[in-house]
């Protein structure tokens, strides 16, 4: 077969063929105040017991696991690889065909999603645990007992000039986006603020948020110290020490088992490396337009069907241009459709339902993922929906050049039977 009649043939399969052939059959957290901030738990240690209590909420045994994928962000997304002697894997005894490590930026579990449902089309596994882990939280704090800001105890990858504009944290690149929303379409320090508000309601009715019982006004939130101008304290997200993990099957397997699979229904990826980010276009939308028709065009559906809403929200500015870019709102109109309440409790698009990263905990998009569980299995407590049946998780980041402009975008639709 020539190459040309081999792409021809590549590009008759049917993505359909993939939305709802798999599903998260497990689900396992190790975070919040109960569990993330234990002092002395190692990445490894957190990404273990994530793990073992997935593959136990899945009602499976650790030898019915034959691949293991650990996702992480990079080494431009404050955290990179997991750096350990040795492998959760080893440790839990874990008869793996396989280990894998990658990911980009904020879209690290719907990379780990997509890459192991192909092992399992393959039939290289049956069962294929999927997790991240972070201990930033306890970085950031070591950094400041040793006198460093931000970023300036990381390394600047070779070949750059160093961060723009005396940059020392991700907050003075992403606030080019909200400034220039600013700017072009008078969005105002209120709307971003709304975001941030609707999202502490979230979190207060989630125990394992950081910020539950913290409740917080519009006055507290403008009230609050501005670090990078336009962004006060309350539109940056958190950090973290936790780690999460899910056990992926097909389908078929996964309605044998103890929980109700949650149904993956559409990927899609864009990024902003495929344009001329210099024109800057990119600070005004994210590389959401592929990575939604594909995953919605995948699924079949339209926004109209998404019950709720997991963007990734490292920052306000960064939901304010999702709504607008996915259609939910036209373009300059973000500031306002979140002003009038929508994105919170009782709103038309429940948003950031644990509280996000903004006021809960920052597990890349794995906070949205294992969210989207505990929603679609109607097991969120205070904050469940009234019986959601598409949820919509999204990430961000993973800048390949500076100033915060070059990043990918990722899709996932989460569905129930």
């Amino acid at each position: 077969m020539d190459v040309d009649t081999h792409l021809r043939d590549a590009s008759m399969i049917d993505p359909k063929t993939f939305s709802g052939a798999f599903a998260i059959a497990g689900m396992g957290m190790v975070v919040g105040p109960n569990d993330g901030y234990v002092p002395g738990q190692s990445r490894l240690m957190l990404e273990a017991e994530a793990v073992r209590r997935a593959i136990e909420d899945a009602g499976l045994h650790r030898e019915d696991i034959d691949g293991a994928i650990h996702v992480h962000g990079g080494p431009r997304s404050g955290d990179g690889a997991l750096e350990q002697a040795d492998t959760y894997t080893r440790i839990l005894g874990l008869p793996v065909n396989f280990y894998y490590r990658g990911g980009r930026g904020g879209g690290e579990g719907t990379f780990g999603i997509t890459l192991a449902a192909t092992f399992l089309s393959l039939g290289a596994a049956n069962y294929v645990v999927i997790s991240n882990s972070k201990t930033n939280w306890s970085r950031s704090q070591s950094r400041k007992r040793a006198g460093h800001r931000g970023q300036q105890a990381e390394v600047t990858p070779e070949g750059r000039w160093g961060y723009a504009f005396g940059e020392t944290s991700a907050v003075g690149a992403h606030s080019f986006f909200a400034t220039r929303h600013m700017a072009r379409y008078g969005t105002t320090s209120e709307q971003l603020g709304s975001i941030a508000v609707q999202a502490r309601q979230w979190a207060n009715l989630n125990p394992l948020a950081r910020m539950y019982e913290k409740p917080m006004s519009m006055d507290d939130y403008l009230n609050s110290p501005v670090y990078v101008w336009p962004y006060h304290l309350n539109d940056m997200c958190v950090s973290s020490d936790g780690a999460i993990a899910i056990v992926l099957t097909t389908t078929e397997r996964a309605r044998d088992l103890a929980k109700s699979p949650v149904l993956v229904l559409g990927v899609g990826f864009g990024d902003a490396t495929g344009e001329l980010w210099w024109e800057k276009t990119n600070y005004e939308r994210l590389a959401v337009s592929t990575a939604k028709r594909t995953a919605f065009g995948m699924a079949g559906i339209t926004i109209e069907d998404v019950n709720v809403a997991q963007f990734y929200d490292c920052f306000t500015g960064e939901v304010l241009m999702q709504l607008e870019d996915y259609g939910f709102c036209g373009k300059g109109e973000g500031g306002e459709y979140a002003l009038e309440g929508n994105l919170g409790p009782g709103g038309k698009l429940p948003t950031l339902t644990s509280g996000g990263l903004l006021s809960a905990y920052h597990m890349a998009d794995m906070t949205g993922i294992s969210e989207s569980v505990l929603q679609l299995r109607e097991e969120a407590g205070p904050r469940q929906l009234n019986e959601p049946s598409i949820s919509l998780v999204t990430g961000h980041g993973g800048e390949a050049a500076p100033s915060g402009m070059c990043s990918v975008h990722t899709t996932l639709l989460l569905g129930r039977e």
